[in-house]
């Protein structure tokens, strides 16, 4: 373990919904809910004014809707998140080359890799410099933890939680640790926390007395020596700048289980030309076809086939998932596909079309992936999706609130604006239109006013 606290662990606050409230004046201060919006929808996040209403990440959004029934309820949009979070990583990586992201909100940081902290000092300054680079480029915050190894640096975040920085001094961290639930550590869930809990073990203190051998006989060998390891704060894992992809996948959850065969297919055949689409933007190819059935009842199926080697072929990838299929009973109803594709590679090997079922078209690829996969289907209505951006030829830049019923109502405001006016459309409204979204930040010359602001809607120096 390192005799400084320069590993820093950097964890955005409420990252999807202080998004929102940042680019909607209307919505700062209040309770906001990100996540899918059908019956079978999930929280995605939520702001920390619905959290003091029970509500919390993977929740049900219906039990969301009976804890907080007045939040504001979004659906999420992601390629506005992953630029945001592109512009974390940049400071990240001006910290260091050593950069471990986790996700799109959370990163840990090697701050001695790149000379940016060698002692606690240079490290406060480096995670205090961090949090305020980031309210300036992206106007949101962040929380930050800084100790000598990575499961310390990700505890520290959480105390920090919101808007915050910790350091745990080398030398503290058994004293730390040791009141703690042992569901603060990591890789301790439920199930395991639920099977110490009945040993009588609750502290990690009290899991570092039971000894390794008595933590390998109640959890088996790989687990109780990590454990114990971890109770006794050692960790010597390294900040990894690229984490290898493992597999690549897409699935959808039905709001109305699925119970026609062929239009079960016609999902499968769907995921599988997306699924396809994301390998290749990622460069990759792969061996192994694994389709995934959550049915009726919840139970979940994950049926796979490995090919003779990598492929990247929609043909491929469709023909093998709809040969998967045919071996699962569907006859209940389906409410969850999914098709992914592992074993991956950078290359692809030619023969491999030969493994379709037919022999391989003579179209592009391009065309494999835009070509309808239902010959009859109904102009689709525009949808207007509840957070998302959009513009009126007459009153500017918005975001809407809500649509049904033939209508879509929508505030007009900015994320530099006041508080905006709200205005109700015909959803086909040939002034409206998909926008989108604005910087949460001035941009330059802009700072004042510009075009994006709706009449009406001055330009406001700082936030309401």
């Amino acid at each position: 373990m390192r005799t400084a606290p320069t590993i820093l662990h950097l964890d955005m606050d409420a990252f999807f919904a202080s998004v929102e409230q940042a680019s909607k004046p209307s919505l700062r201060g209040k309770a906001v809910i990100v996540g899918g919006l059908g019956p079978r929808g999930v929280v995605a996040t939520c702001s920390y004014e619905a959290r003091v209403f029970g509500v919390h990440s993977a929740m049900p959004m219906a039990q969301a809707r009976r804890l907080a029934p007045h939040a504001a309820y979004l659906v999420p949009r992601f390629p506005f998140y992953r630029s945001i979070s592109e512009q974390v990583m940049g400071l990240l990586r001006a910290l260091s080359p050593l950069v471990e992201p986790l996700s799109l909100d959370e990163a840990f940081v090697d701050l001695e890799a790149g000379g940016a902290a060698w002692d606690e000092g240079s490290a406060r300054l480096a995670g205090a410099k961090l949090r305020a680079d980031i309210r300036a480029v992206t106007g949101l915050t962040g929380s930050v933890g800084l100790a000598a190894s990575k499961m310390l640096a990700k505890i520290a975040s959480e105390q920090a939680k919101p808007d915050g920085l910790v350091v745990i001094e080398p030398g503290t961290e058994r004293a730390l640790l040791g009141p703690m639930p042992v569901r603060t550590l990591p890789g301790v869930g439920p199930a395991t926390g639920d099977h110490l809990r009945r040993a009588g073990i609750h502290t990690v203190e009290e899991l570092a007395e039971a000894g390794e051998d008595e933590l390998v006989r109640l959890l088996g060998k790989a687990q109780g020596h990590a454990l114990y390891a971890m109770a006794l704060a050692w960790d010597e894992r390294p900040v990894v700048a690229e984490r290898e992809a493992k597999s690549v996948s897409v699935e959808d959850t039905y709001d109305v289980d699925i119970h026609d065969r062929t239009r079960v297919g016609v999902e499968v055949r769907r995921l599988a030309d997306r699924c396809v689409r994301r390998l290749r933007g990622a460069g990759l190819s792969g061996r192994t076809i694994v389709l995934k059935v959550r049915r009726y009842d919840f139970s979940t199926l994950t049926r796979s086939e490995t090919l003779r080697g990598p492929t990247d072929d929609p043909a491929v990838v469709r023909e093998a998932a709809a040969r998967l299929l045919d071996a699962v009973d569907t006859t209940g109803g389906v409410r969850l596909l999914g098709v992914g594709v592992s074993g991956l590679a950078d290359y692809t090997q030619e023969d491999l079309f030969a493994q379709a079922a037919g022999e391989r078209a003579d179209a592009p690829a391009e065309e494999y992936e835009d070509a309808p996969v239902e010959e009859e289907r109904p102009p689709a209505e525009r949808r207007w999706p509840a957070g998302h951006d959009v513009r009126h030829a007459e009153y500017g830049h918005g975001w809407v609130q809500g649509s049904g019923l033939g209508r879509v109502t929508v505030r007009f405001e900015t994320p530099l604006s006041a508080r905006g006016r709200v205005k109700t459309f015909r959803v086909d409204d040939p002034l409206l239109e998909p926008a989108d979204p604005l910087p949460l930040v001035p941009q330059g010359p802009q700072e004042g006013g510009g075009p994006d602001a709706g009449p009406g809607e001055p330009r406001a120096a700082g936030r309401e």
